[in-house]
């Protein structure tokens, strides 16, 4: 049996501790070993698994897995290249309401909450989060680290580079292009294409200019 260690153990790191307990192979694949936090010493919640210490300073065992509950992808980034230069395997967390259709592709180290609905054809990137209620249309590209929040929608064919966030509500229609590192803000909708390292807002959105 394969022992999962959730980085992170703030309130991110509770709820995929909740989803974990609700997803495929839990109890059968792999039990609850406990948390990994920086700030452990801060943390205290009662009714949940110990904190084992710190992220850097934790060297993984024969059958640690891990999954990392950080929704800023920078930070996630960090802490996840951490653990993997110790050894550390990842494994994919998939609640199971999630509909996941043919022909689609999904990396190591994703997060697919409640009752996403994600189409045919589509590629995953590794350590992707998928909050609940979004919808991937079919033939959609995802890359590396992207966290898409609660009820995001992406039509048919659109590519999101690495390491963006797609927030809220946002919607982008069918055949749009997101650059890496990028952000669409909540409640958005994207018409036209977006850059690398753009944050754009509104209906339609627009780059924001700080």
């Amino acid at each position: 049996m394969k022992k999962l260690i959730i980085i992170g153990a703030g309130s991110y790191g509770r709820e995929i501790y909740n989803l974990a307990l609700e997803c495929n192979g839990y109890g059968l694949e792999f039990e609850i070993k406990g948390f990994l936090d920086n700030l452990y010493e801060e943390i205290g919640y009662e009714g949940y698994p110990e904190i084992l210490g710190k992220v850097d300073e934790y060297e993984p065992q024969a059958n640690d897995v891990f999954v990392c509950a950080l929704m800023d992808v920078d930070i996630k980034k960090k802490y996840i290249d951490i653990v993997a230069e110790r050894g550390g395997k990842f494994i994919n967390l998939i609640h199971k309401t999630a509909s996941i259709w043919k022909n689609t592709k999904l990396g190591i180290g994703c997060i697919v909450r409640e009752d996403v609905r994600i189409s045919c054809d589509i590629s995953i990137g590794n350590f992707v989060t998928i909050q609940p209620m979004s919808l991937l249309g079919h033939d959609v590209e995802v890359g590396d680290y992207c966290h898409l929040n609660t009820y995001s929608f992406l039509g048919g064919k659109v590519k999101i580079g690495d390491m963006s966030t797609i927030n809220t509500g946002a919607i982008v229609l069918p055949g749009m292009e997101i650059g890496g590192h990028s952000v669409v803000g909540a409640g958005s909708v994207v018409m036209r294409n977006v850059g690398d390292g753009m944050t754009v807002l509104g209906n339609p959105a627009r780059i924001m200019k700080i």
